[in-house]
């Protein structure tokens, strides 16, 4: 392996926060206004209208352009292969629909032509397909059992079933599912609702179609052996069909037995000749008619039915049915079933649809193919056809012989009209044995998808689970119900993969600006003093607490202890204060006869805790997989911020998409504390921002301990809490105006012909006046940053003219004093209800600078 060749570059600019890539960017508000949205919708214009209705009527768009001297001949011969291909599965589907097999006919041709017209798709071919048909089965069956037509026979002295009127009624709720699915169609194509299919993913459909070819196949065992099972439905109905094919297998009927197994080898092999030779072949073989027309001449010239009991087609009715308006009473009954059928067929012509349209260059409009199957099923209802979708198969044939427009579907329609008008009588001595060989022979290729259960082991093991549980699901509950459940569960595992998501400490690759998770690469180091944290899912509601778990857990940090820790010393503080307060007290009284004598020896307090060196100094939270945030996931964040904020740790966001951004907006992230500073566009930019503000800090606690030694050695309480105020103030060598300071000079320097007690006197009768007119700005209700300010320059200005007139001979009167003035203010900021963060020199005068 040759090795790599380091490329040295450079990039110079400004650490970028959020608010510096906006005003750099010029960001704009490109949120139209929902009056302007209405009002463009309603525009019309010559322009919009042609293209609205050559949109909704593709045909005048494609046909026009049409060419013959390209497309006819590969069309023709389409057609012709897919039409006569239709017939044998027409007919084999309408046994699966338990419907008699001429309204397999009647559903290949009118719904066709439908599509024809409105549909996208080039080289599907639209008509019945297995798995719906199997759906269609069960509605029929439920709600038009076998026992609801039971008449009395008196030839025979017994029960038997009027299958006409059973026939009759169950076209009737056929129609009615198929008319209600094409309404669902057309009313989710129109309000552009093509996502749906989005949910139904490829391991789904996969599994959910085997399933349903498991229960096609147990369906026409009936026809194989001969026999006459209970028809079940509801749950487990597969298991309890099976159970019954299996007790009645003694009675099989054996000329019907022998047809069927003959019919299966025969078109096994003959198929494995047609897939030997289709390089060679301009047309494949066509199997599937060449088995039915045998068969019937066989039947017909030996007799099957009457010498050996072999049940047949029966009359076809020759031409094609007048409309008839749907049984509009059964629609509550079959909603469900209806919404099934709409879902499962559609999202089959759209995966197909899509399938073929990246492999010759076109676009398939999911909408519109939404309205086209609405409408071929809708039309469909009016001429008693059952609900529709497209096979494999017969797509597979259209396009593997020259079929390259929707042309090739027309010509298929039309063979099944002329099949209709004129030769389906002569299909009447037709075994069915022969159509349950062909549908078990077509259904192969749904039986090979069992191959993805290892090639999804090795990929991808969810997605293997969502197979198999799909399958399972499936074949328990009937197709519908088995479909919802496995929706559901397919749901539930991107829940849970949500829920689940990689929690990773990413490091800084050497040399670059590239960070990676540590634990899964070696070169990988941590950045010094910094700790970036990342989730590999988005953040809301329902992992938002444990993102703030694996944040502790990955960093090492116990919050709930850290801040337990924090408030207890703060506990002990107030204590402390108090404690020396009260002593400080009884002091001044012993002392109130000795004016000007130093006292030496006070206790020290620590001022500044020592922080902890095991704690990181920054954490930057890497957002850039999270693609949306809720309330909670805001809330989250804000919450992560305030509690490390609490114990010194500054929380930076990183990666934030603009969505993430307008999120954290609305959601009330930001206030007046809490700005756009702290989103940054990459995780470089908030590292290099946390190292600079990491060394500003260190400069500052360095000059801060150089100057506590000193006060510790030098000087008494009062003189430390005097210097580390001056430390705290913004500009040092801002003191009182001469006015203000009784006379005293700008530099600080004290008249020693100044009484100590009446300096005392001015400097409480001062801050008096002054807490009296804070208060009254507090009655205005003038703002935060007002009171602030005013109560800044209050303090400190006492401060100053502290330092500047008794350094170094500070009585226990004055200290008391200037307490009782900063707690009087404190409380007058406090009733005010807002949060005021406190300037280092009014800390300092607690004696709680560490809070600061």
């Amino acid at each position: 392996m040759a090795e790599r060749r380091p490329r040295h570059y450079s990039v110079h600019r400004e650490i970028l926060d959020e608010g510096a890539v906006d005003e750099l960017a010029e960001k704009t508000d490109s949120k139209m206004p929902l009056s302007q949205k209405v009002k463009n919708s309603l525009r019309c214009s010559g322009p919009r209208v042609k293209n609205c209705f050559l949109s909704s009527v593709p045909v005048f768009s494609w046909l026009p352009r049409y060419s013959l001297r390209d497309n006819y001949l590969g069309d023709l011969i389409s057609g012709l292969s897919v039409g006569i291909m239709q017939l044998s599965q027409a007919m084999a589907c309408a046994l699966l629909a338990a419907v008699p097999p001429v309204f397999g006919l009647y559903s290949s041709f009118s719904p066709v032509l439908i599509y024809f017209i409105f549909g996208t798709s080039k080289h599907i071919s639209v008509g019945t397909f297995a798995v719906t048909c199997v759906m269609m089965g069960g509605v029929v069956e439920r709600i038009a059992p076998d026992s609801s037509f039971m008449i009395w026979d008196n030839t025979t002295n017994s029960s038997i079933v009027d299958i006409l009127a059973r026939d009759d009624e169950r076209v009737r709720v056929a129609a009615a599912v198929t008319c209600l699915s094409g309404l669902i169609q057309l009313v989710l194509g129109l309000i552009h609702f093509g996502f749906v299919v989005t949910y139904l993913s490829e391991p789904l459909v996969r599994g959910y179609t085997t399933g349903a070819a498991i229960h096609a196949i147990v369906s026409q065992l009936k026809y194989t052996f001969g026999i006459n099972p209970v028809r079940h439905s509801g749950a487990f109905s597969l298991l309890y069909t099976v159970l019954e094919v299996c007790y009645l297998i003694p009675q099989t009927n054996v000329g019907t037995l022998v047809t069927s197994i003959v019919t299966i080898v025969g078109l096994i092999l003959t198929k494995e000749l047609n897939a030997y030779l289709s390089k060679k072949l301009p047309i494949p073989i066509p199997v599937d008619l060449l088995a039915i027309v045998i068969a019937t001449v066989i039947s017909w010239q030996v007799n099957l039915e009457e010498k050996y009991g072999v049940d047949v087609v029966g009359p076809i009715p020759s031409g094609l049915q007048p409309p008839v308006v749907p049984k509009l009473s059964l629609f509550g009954q079959v909603i469900g079933d209806a919404f099934a059928q709409a879902v499962v067929g559609y999202g089959v012509v759209i995966s197909l649809g899509r399938i073929f349209a990246l492999k010759y260059g076109y676009k398939v409009d999911s909408n519109q193919e939404l309205i086209a199957l609405g409408l071929s099923n809708t039309v469909g209802g009016f001429f008693q056809c059952f609900a529709i979708s497209c096979s494999l198969s017969r797509s597979m044939v259209q396009e593997s012989t020259g079929g390259k427009t929707q042309v090739a579907g027309a010509l298929s329609a039309m063979i099944i009209l002329i099949i209709t008008l004129w030769i389906g009588a002569l299909f009447e001595d037709l075994p069915k044995a022969v159509l349950a060989a062909i549908i078990y022979v077509n259904l192969h290729g749904m039986m090979k998808q069992f191959m993805d259960i290892p090639a999804l082991w090795k990929s991808n093991k969810v997605d293997m689970l969502v197979w198999v549980v799909t399958f399972v699901l499936t074949c328990l509950f009937n197709p519908d119900l088995g479909l919802a459940a496995s929706i559901a569960f397919s749901m539930l595992t991107v829940i849970f993969r949500t829920q689940l998501p990689t929690y990773s400490i990413l490091g800084q690759v050497p040399d670059t600006d590239v960070y990676r998770p540590q634990e899964e690469y070696n070169q990988v180091r941590q950045v010094p003093g910094i700790l970036i944290f990342r989730s590999s899912a988005t953040l809301y509601f329902a992992n938002a607490e444990m993102y703030q778990e694996a944040l502790g857990e990955k960093s090492g940090i116990d919050i709930t202890k850290q801040l337990s820790a924090k408030k207890k010393l703060e506990d002990k503080r107030k204590r402390l204060e108090k404690k020396n307060a009260k002593k400080a007290k009884k002091e001044a009284k012993k002392n109130v006869d000795m004016e000007g004598t130093e006292h030496r020896d006070v206790a020290v307090i620590e001022v500044f805790a020592e922080p902890d060196p095991s704690l990181p100094t920054a954490i930057i939270l890497d957002l850039s997989p999270v693609n949306f945030l809720d309330t909670v996931g805001v809330k989250t964040l804000r919450g992560i911020r305030k509690d490390y904020g609490q114990i010194g740790i500054e929380v930076v966001l990183a990666g934030c998409q603009t969505g993430v951004v307008d999120n954290l907006q609305t959601g009330g992230f930001f206030n007046e504390t809490v700005t756009r500073s702290c989103l940054f566009s990459s995780v470089h930019d908030a590292v290099l921002f946390c190292q600079s503000s990491k060394t500003h800090d260190y400069d500052k606690e360095k000059s801060f301990k150089k100057n506590k030694d000193v006060v510790h050695d030098k000087q008494s309480l009062m003189e430390q809490i005097i210097f580390l105020g001056e430390i705290g103030r913004d500009r040092s060598d801002t003191l009182l105006s001469p006015e203000m300071n009784g006379g005293q000079y700008s530099d600080g320097a004290p008249d020693p012909d100044l009484s100590w007690s009446c300096h005392t006197n001015t400097v409480v009768k001062k801050a008096r006046q002054r807490l009296y007119f804070l208060r009254r700005l507090r009655v205005f209700k003038l703002p935060l940053s007002v009171l602030k300010n005013f109560y800044t320059c209050t303090i400190e200005s006492i401060l100053s003219e502290s330092i500047t007139k008794w350094m170094g001979s500070a009585t226990m009167q004055v200290q008391l004093a200037l307490r009782r003035v900063v707690r009087s203010a404190e409380r007058t900021i406090r009733t005010s209800r807002r949060t005021v963060c406190l300037p280092v020199s009014v800390c300092c005068l607690q004696g709680d600078a560490t809070v600061c």
